[in-house]
């Protein structure tokens, strides 16, 4: 078998994968009746995320808000990317796609301009973001001549999944003392992607598209499905997935005494430097938990 065959053999056997996921699939006798759950499978999914217990204030022996970057180019972040084209169905979507969806549908409402969430963040905020029209030079002189300028001429540029290249998360480590051990709530997530107004130049800018409260949308997580490279008749759900902390991500910013300034503000132009800062701060939480136990 040729090289070229083999991988023509290799695509077609990850296409055909792709439709695992659809629920009936070993039952169904015709193709439109994939996807369709009987009672007792409706039955059995009808339930919610698992609820955050109560902590007390008294509780937390220690506890520090750290910022995390989570970049989708690492193989092990790829269920929050992928897919980004073609129509899986509604149990194939990216995350950017659950939470854009969300908020357009009015199922998402806590959705705010930074990690603090101080300041509510609408949807035309966000679409403004998202979209860019623009005209090119011959539509231009269309225009200083009074006249119409035709659509050919009119370019618009979108945001779209495929364009994010990160996620930024903050969240709350802390020790809760009465259960005795060291624990992560994630309080929001953001996606990160490059400035719609400088998309098309040759280095486009990242920004912050918005930050949503994350406790506010675990019940839209839930709902959507995340691949599951190992056995796809049983995907996570997002929710599941991003509080199981199923993924890779790089600190780059903790709460501390200098207004919560970033790593890379006060480890300039090292890159090095700023990973190696990273993972010391991670090592100073995780210390935290192993000197609770030394005598």
């Amino acid at each position: 078998m040729s090289w070229r065959n083999f991988m023509l053999v290799v695509a077609l056997g990850l296409s055909s994968t792709f439709t695992f996921a659809q629920s009936n699939l070993l039952n169904a006798k015709t193709p439109d009746q994939i996807g369709q759950k009987t009672e007792a499978e409706l039955v059995a999914d009808n339930d919610k995320p698992l609820p955050y217990g109560y902590v007390m204030d008294r509780d937390v022996l220690m506890g520090k808000r750290v910022w995390e970057y989570i970049d989708l180019d690492e193989r092990v972040n790829f269920p929050l990317y992928f897919p980004v084209e073609g129509d899986l169905g509604p149990d194939r979507q990216p995350l950017y796609n659950v939470l854009i969806n969300g908020i357009k549908d009015g199922k998402i409402t806590e959705v705010y301009d930074s990690s603090y969430f101080t300041e509510k963040k609408s949807l035309s905020d966000i679409e403004a973001s998202l979209v860019y029209i623009d005209t090119t030079d011959a539509g231009r002189e269309y225009f200083n001549a009074g006249e119409t300028i035709p659509e050919e001429y009119i370019v618009k540029t979108e945001i779209e999944a495929f364009h994010v290249n990160a996620y930024k998360t903050v969240g709350y480590w802390y020790f809760d003392k009465r259960q005795g051990e060291m624990k992560y709530r994630m309080l929001g997530i953001c996606p990160v992607v490059p400035d719609v107004f400088t998309l098309n130049s040759e280095e486009p800018e990242d920004v912050e598209l918005f930050w949503v409260y994350f406790p506010a949308v675990r019940d839209v997580l839930h709902e959507a499905k995340s691949f599951n490279n190992k056995n796809s008749a049983m995907p996570f759900s997002f929710d599941h997935l991003l509080n199981s902390r199923r993924f890779n991500a790089v600190i780059y910013q903790e709460e501390n005494v200098y207004g919560d300034r970033q790593i890379k503000d006060y480890m300039k132009e090292n890159a090095q430097m700023q990973l190696l800062e990273a993972e010391r701060i991670k090592e100073k939480l995780r210390n935290f938990e192993q000197d609770m136990w030394n005598y």
